[in-house]
């Protein structure tokens, strides 16, 4: 009998997968070939996903003892040349936070998922929340600078997961995916076919002479050149200040001229990096600012306040950190009031009331583990304005 040769069957264009699923084909997509994790809820199934899709690609997938071992195996398989990942959620995200810092300060490209869940401490396991938005900015100790992605559906997770990579590998940073649980769980129909891939992202390497190799020297983009392993190279990598050539130092001079660098390399390439939606700002009476499930019911509300007569509009911000204050104070020039509903005690609105001032900024909190429903966003835009006449 002749061997019957097995014909992979088309994979369909549209794919009814869940934001965590998304993530997964997402990191595979970029480049990832390396996944260190340890199980949590609600971001496991990235996890469970790559456990099958990296093993198919020549990647590698380890269940390590505990979170912190998780981004310290990332950090390390990065160091190596190797495209890496890391998923969790609200605990296991606080024990991350050294090694994030540790990342950041010796500028270590790699990606960390962060599926938000009710907290403090263990808190709500299922249920969803928007509590770590400060966290993803500010959770290590000293200043460093970091991206935080915040996609809100299936697809755009996906994207972003392509583009967190691209972020962090040109950029010699890590970044935070951070959504939380409603849009990390919840099933859509997409079409990945039309997804932008782009070319994968590939970092820079070092060239010319080893022994002329400076592991931290920069150019006009701020970004240092990296190691190829095997290359011959020489890098001393160290959580301590360090001056161009790796090693730890305390001159005031060095350290001042590197923490430099280190602190403004994101802002030279804002325009790369920012990524935001407006949706109805152009005639916004009220300008919701929101992230999330939180955005996805204002895009809601939007339709429930205009049949009332209430112009509101939606700001989006894709690039939670850096946020992208030059386009929020664009789209909110015109508002007579800014709304921020968020599933927390009161965190994104601190960065709006930053940015635009406090006497037209607020807010609908909800921390409950119940999202907040497109009727109160609307209400609320609706009262703003009524309580402006009176």
């Amino acid at each position: 009998m002749n061997a019957v040769e097995k014909v992979p069957a088309p994979k369909p264009a549209l794919r009814l997968i869940s934001g965590n699923h998304a993530c997964a084909l997402g990191a595979v997509a970029a480049g990832c070939r390396f996944f260190a994790g340890y199980p949590i809820t609600p971001s496991s199934e990235v996890a469970e996903r790559l456990s099958r899709l990296l093993p198919e690609v020549d990647g590698v997938f380890v269940q390590m003892e505990d979170e912190i071992a998780s981004i310290a195996a990332v950090i390390g398989a990065s160091m190596g040349g190797v495209k890496s990942l890391t998923a969790t959620s609200g605990p296991g995200f606080s024990l991350k936070q050294e090694n994030l810092g540790y990342a950041a300060g010796a500028e270590i490209p790699c990606v960390i998922v962060n599926v938000m869940r009710g907290g403090p401490s263990t808190g709500m396991p299922t249920r969803p929340a928007q509590g770590d938005i400060m966290q993803s900015r500010w959770g290590s100790h000293g200043d460093y600078p970091i991206i935080v992605l915040a996609p809100a559906s299936v697809r755009e997770i996906y994207t972003e997961t392509l583009r967190a990579f691209e972020l962090a590998e040109h950029y010699r940073t890590p970044v935070v995916l951070l959504y939380d649980q409603v849009i990390a769980q919840l099933t859509e129909t997409v079409d990945l076919d039309d997804a932008p891939a782009g070319a994968l992202a590939e970092r820079k390497w070092a060239s010319g002479l080893p022994a002329d190799y400076l592991p931290y020297a920069a150019g006009e983009d701020g970004i240092p050149a990296m190691s190829r392993p095997g290359k011959g190279y020489r890098v001393h990598t160290t959580g301590l200040t360090h001056a161009e050539n790796g090693f730890p130092t305390q001159n005031p001079e060095a350290v001042e001229r590197n923490l430099e660098r280190l602190f403004t390399k994101l802002e030279r390439h804002r325009d790369a990096i920012d990524s935001w939606e407006e949706i109805g700002c152009e005639d916004a009476e009220v300008v919701a600012v929101a992230i999330g499930i939180s955005a996805r019911a204002a895009l809601r509300a939007i339709d429930i306040a205009r049949q009332v007569g209430v112009r509101l509009g939606l700001f989006r911000p894709i690039t939670l950190w850096p946020f992208p204050e030059t386009a929020l104070r664009a789209a909110a020039k015109n508002a007579r009031a800014v709304l921020v509903p968020e599933m927390n005690a009161g965190q994104l609105i601190m960065e709006v009331g930053r940015i635009l001032g406090t006497e037209r900024v607020h807010g609908i909190q909800r921390y409950d583990g119940e999202a907040i429903s497109p009727a109160a966003i609307a209400a609320r835009a609706q009262a703003l304005l009524e309580g402006e006449t009176k």
